[in-house]
């Protein structure tokens, strides 16, 4: 077994075929910073390129596999009331991580040890197979601060639950339980917390009997059956997420998250 710190808050661990990556900052829930994004976009480059690596597995330290984007850089900004351009933000660091997962001919699987919200629940949803805690749930918080889903998150949703029910949880952030997630087919399988490692690895161990070529070839076949250019709604997203950026409303959302008050939004 080979071990290798990515950085302080990605880890990577590669053992026989199978490489892990574990977003590592329990004490925020394990929040993405633009580091991690940068690290887990390039270890996924690494791992397509490297002939050991047959598959790879994400997911998160402690209670959490990822609370959304890391909003601390920003704080300084939004207390001044000036949004940054969420736009270039999505197509710099979010875009190109979910896309590496989508384009990669490699098996990524999910292990959601627990809550998934905003970006960490694009983060899962992009991975091709999603094993899950009964503690899992995810979460599209968007509106609460004046935004859209983004990161292939509206897509993600509109494919796995229809139209309406991801309407009606985007809207209200009303939190997708592991139980419903499984039952309307965005995650796999829902085990329980203390054998999740056991079933992912029982999954791959079947999947990487195949033959490299064949599982690429398929993961590439399956893709293009189920995609209606899904780079082209990615940067659909990060247009709508530069308008709503400049928004008041949206200023506002993020200081009163900040500041744990609820917001006063002005449709502005």
């Amino acid at each position: 077994m080979a071990e290798t710190a990515v950085q302080t808050d990605l880890l990577a661990q590669q053992e026989g075929a199978v490489l892990t990556l574990t977003l590592n900052r329990p004490k925020v829930l394990n929040a993405l910073t633009h580091a991690m994004m940068e690290g887990v976009t390039a270890a996924l480059k690494k791992a397509e390129r490297d002939a050991s690596v047959r598959a790879v597995v994400v997911t998160g330290s402690g209670r959490a596999f990822c609370a959304g984007a890391d909003l601390d850089h920003l704080k300084e900004s939004y207390k001044a009331g000036v949004a940054p351009k969420l736009g270039g933000e999505l197509r710099r660091w979010f875009n190109p991580m979910v896309s590496q997962i989508r384009r990669m001919e490699k098996p990524v699987v999910a292990m959601v040890n627990g809550l998934a919200a905003g970006a960490g629940a694009s983060l899962a949803l992009a991975c091709d197979v999603k094993y899950a805690a009964p503690t899992a749930k995810l979460i599209a918080a968007f509106g609460q601060v004046g935004l859209v889903p983004d990161s292939g998150f509206s897509r993600a949703l509109v494919r796995g639950m229809g139209l309406s029910n991801a309407l009606e949880h985007a809207w209200t952030a009303k939190p997708i339980a592991a139980t419903d997630a499984e039952r309307w087919g965005l995650f796999n399988k829902v085990v329980p917390a203390d054998e999740l490692k056991a079933e992912v690895k029982a999954f791959l161990d079947k999947v990487l009997a195949a033959p490299p070529k064949s599982l690429a070839l398929t993961k590439r076949s399956f893709n293009r059956a189920a995609e209606n250019d899904f780079e082209g709604h990615l940067e659909y997203e990060a247009q709508l997420q530069e308008v709503l950026g400049k928004t008041a409303d949206h200023v506002e959302g993020v200081n009163a998250f900040l500041e744990g008050r609820s917001p006063k939004f002005k449709g502005e």
